[in-house]
């Protein structure tokens, strides 16, 4: 948990892909996402250029790739970035991201999936959409031999926004009134760590990658910060992945500058024994 009033970057993947093909993608991803952010690109930019440049980016990083596997990677992200007072983000796929004014749900990312464009027909019903069988499959992604096409949205930050960045494992067992107490939650660290075992505890043995950013506004408490009218941001994430050739699976938390230990995350959700698998994402900072 941290809180910044500079620039941030919150970046979540979801690769796809047999033969560590997925997980190759995913960390492409980040890598190509770290690489543009230390290049400080973002300060002559604005937010949406920015964040098209990062997508196209990360495609280009990702076919690269491909070439040391047999299948080919694939991957969803979705990304942020929190800069002056506004946020700018971008997704592929069916990763997701929730803007939240208080507890009301002001809005969210649309799916690329072919269960999505079932329910815009109206051959189903939205509260069918996590459960039903084409939800995995997607129509856009990054990776592919087309360019692919981005969606982007905008918001002017104000106190008592928050958002929450997710994988499908995350939106299809958790409804958005349960994403949004966790975000208004006082300690966000025991929110995101309801919020994981929650999900892995109703998909079962099933269960897809689990993977949260939680993100909220808070007001300022310093005259001088209400004079300026700056917001700093708490967030948080989780990292999920599995130790190679172990039955048991670990748990990490990262944080920039932790106030808490990791630990207490990774061993409450251990002793439940849940599933999960590799899952990169990552948040960067000026602060």
């Amino acid at each position: 948990m941290t809180r910044a009033s500079q620039p941030s970057l919150m970046v979540l993947a979801d690769g796809m892909g047999g033969d560590g093909a997925g997980e190759l993608a995913s960390g492409g991803v980040i890598h190509a996402a770290r690489e543009l952010w230390d290049e400080r690109s973002w300060r002559d930019q604005p937010g949406a250029r920015f964040l098209e440049t990062l997508c196209k980016a990360v495609h280009d990083e990702i076919r690269r790739r491909s070439a040391c596997v047999a299948a080919e990677p694939h991957s969803t992200v979705v990304a942020m970035l929190l800069r002056e007072g506004q946020a700018y983000w971008s997704h592929v796929g069916d990763s997701r991201l929730y803007h939240f004014l208080g507890r009301r749900c002001l809005s969210v990312t649309r799916d690329h999936s072919l269960a999505r464009l079932k329910l815009d027909r109206g051959e189903i019903r939205e509260a069918d959409l996590a459960h039903d069988p084409d939800q995995h499959v997607l129509l856009r992604g990054l990776g592919g031999s087309e360019p692919p096409e981005f969606e982007h949205g905008y918001a002017v930050v104000r106190p008592g926004d928050g958002f929450a960045l997710c994988t499908d494992g995350i939106w299809e067992t958790l409804s958005r009134e349960e994403l949004a107490g966790l975000v208004r939650a006082a300690d966000l660290f025991d929110a995101l760590h309801d919020g994981l075992v929650l999900g892995a505890e109703r998909g079962g043995g099933t269960a897809d990658n689990l993977g949260l950013i939680l993100a909220r506004s808070e007001r300022p408490t310093s005259w001088l910060g209400r004079l300026v009218g700056r917001l700093p941001f708490t967030w948080l994430h989780f990292l999920e992945s599995r130790q190679p050739n172990h039955d048991d699976f670990c748990w990490t938390l990262q944080m920039p500058n932790p106030t808490r230990p990791a630990g207490r995350l990774a061993d409450g959700i251990g002793r439940r024994g849940l599933p999960c698998r590799h899952l990169p994402m990552w948040l960067g900072s000026t602060s």
